[in-house]
């Protein structure tokens, strides 16, 4: 079963889970994060914009591979997938 993994910052806004299990339906990260918007809709709103589009200072990545190389949104999720939601990181 696909799942969604939450960084510490948002898990106080999803009930405490620091993993979403993923239904058969998200089939991309798209319906993965619409999962997050049904289950937990605080934790959402820290993750994508109004537009419904992933904000520009977070991260996600389906396994390895950052989703803004591999098609945004529509990249793909299976069964086995780890969608892994990270904060930006910067300063000096």
């Amino acid at each position: 079963m696909a799942r969604l993994v939450l960084p510490a910052q948002l898990r106080e806004l999803a009930g405490g889970a620091s993993v979403i299990p993923l239904g058969a339906g998200a089939t991309t990260v798209r319906a993965a994060l619409e999962e997050l918007r049904l289950r937990h809709p605080a934790a959402y709103d820290g993750v994508c914009t109004e537009l419904r589009e992933v904000r520009p200072h977070v991260n996600v990545f389906v396994g390895r591979e950052d989703i803004r190389w591999t098609g945004g949104v529509e990249t793909a999720v299976s069964e086995e997938s780890e969608v892994v939601i990270l904060p930006s990181v910067s300063g000096g």
